[in-house]
C-alpha cells in the first residue's frame, strides 16, 4: 500500500523533527509486534509538537501518540498517518519552586524512580520496574503493589489535539481511577507531570525498590517480549488465576503464548503476529466466560489499521 502521507516528511523535517517513513512499529513496542507507521515523527520541543499537531489537523492526517510502547498491540498492517514520539525537552526531570517534581511525559518511568531515590523521596517505589513512559503511566493511572500514579501526581500539562493550545488538569480534574484518567478518552497529548513525594530514608527506599523488582523477576516472564498484564483485574478475582484455573497456562497461537510463568501475560516466544495475540485473547476470554462467568476486559491497547 502506497504511503500517502510521505509528502509531508520534508515539512516535518523543516520543523526540526526527526522523521522516518515506513518505520516498523515492532521496533517501538515491548511486544516486538506491529507493521509499519507511515510517518514516525519525534519532536524535541513544544513548538515542534504544536506545529505537527496543527499540520496534522489542517490536512486531516491521522495522529497517534506513542509512549514507550509497553502496553500496546499494533496491527500487522501498521498505523496510517503519523506516530508521534516525545523526545528532547519532554524527557527532562526537574524541580518546581514549591519543591514538587516536574517531569516530562516522554521520560522513562524508571528514570523518574531513580531521580526520586537519588533525592531520598518516597512514594514512587511501586513504579520501579513498570516499563512505560511517565506520560503513558499518567494516561492509564499505572500501578502495582498497592500504589498508583494517582497517589503522587498532582497535575498534568497537555496540548489540545484540536486547537494546539496548551492547558493543564489538576486534582480531581484528572479523574484518576483504575487504569483510567481524564486523558483516556483522547483529545490531548500529555506533555508533563507534576508530582508530590515525601521525604524518606534513601536506604529504605532502595531496599523497597529492590524487593519489588525481585518479586517482578520471580513472578513475571520478563525474559520474553510482552505488553505486561493483558487483562484488567476483574472485581473479586485475579485474571491470571482465572486463566490458570481454566487450564490455559501455556496455551499457544502461532508465536503467542500464555506464559507458563504467569498466566496473566501473553508472551512473544518468536515471530508472533498481532493476529496470533488477538486469537489467543479471544480464546482466553471465551473460555473464562464459559467456565467461570467472568468477563475479562483487555488492559493492552490495540491500535493500527
Amino acid at each position: 500500500m502506497a504511503n500517502e502521507w510521505i509528502q509531508y516528511k520534508p515539512l516535518f523535517e523543516r520543523f526540526g523533527c526527526e522523521v522516518k517513513a515506513d518505520e516498523p512499529m515492532k521496533n517501538h513496542t515491548s511486544f516486538k509486534i506491529g507493521g509499519c507507521a507511515d510517518l514516525f515523527v519525534t519532536v524535541s520541543r513544544t513548538e515542534q509538537l504544536v506545529q505537527v499537531i496543527r499540520t496534522a489537523g489542517d490536512n486531516r492526517i491521522p495522529l497517534f501518540i506513542l509512549g514507550n510502547g509497553s502496553n500496546l498491540l499494533v496491527s500487522d498492517k501498521g498505523i496510517r498517518g503519523i506516530v508521534l514520539k516525545l523526545g528532547g525537552e519532554f524527557c527532562d526531570i526537574g524541580w518546581n519552586e514549591d519543591g514538587t517534581i516536574r517531569c516530562g511525559a516522554g521520560a522513562q518511568l524508571s528514570k523518574l524512580c531513580a531521580f526520586a531515590l537519588e533525592h531520598s523521596l518516597t512514594g514512587l517505589e511501586f513504579a520501579w520496574g513498570i516499563p512505560g513512559s511517565c506520560g503513558g503511566a499518567a494516561f492509564m493511572d499505572a500501578g502495582a503493589y498497592g500504589g498508583e500514579m494517582k497517589d503522587v501526581v498532582t497535575s498534568c500539562e497537555h496540548i489540545d489535539l484540536c486547537t494546539g493550545e496548551a492547558g493543564r488538569f489538576e486534582g480531581e480534574e484528572l479523574d484518576f481511577a483504575y487504569r483510567h484518567s481524564v486523558y483516556s478518552g483522547g483529545g490531548y497529548v500529555i506533555t508533563a507531570l507534576h508530582l508530590r513525594l515525601k521525604e524518606g530514608d534513601k536506604e529504605e527506599i532502595r531496599a523497597k525498590m529492590d524487593d519489588l523488582m525481585g518479586r517482578r523477576k520471580e513472578k513475571q516472564p520478563l525474559e520474553y517480549p510482552s505488553a505486561g498484564s493483558v487483562f484488567k483485574r476483574p472485581a473479586g478475582y485475579f485474571a491470571g488465576g482465572l486463566i490458570e484455573q481454566c487450564g490455559l497456562k501455556g496455551a499457544q497461537s502461532g508465536g503467542a503464548q500464555v506464559s507458563p510463568k504467569h498466566a496473566g501475560f501473553i508472551v512473544n516466544v518468536g515471530g508472533a503476529t498481532c493476529e496470533d495475540v488477538l486469537r489467543l485473547i479471544e480464546r482466553i476470554q471465551k473460555t473464562v466466560r464459559e467456565e467461570t462467568g467472568v468477563e475479562l476486559e483487555c488492559e493492552v491497547r490495540k491500535t493500527g489499521e
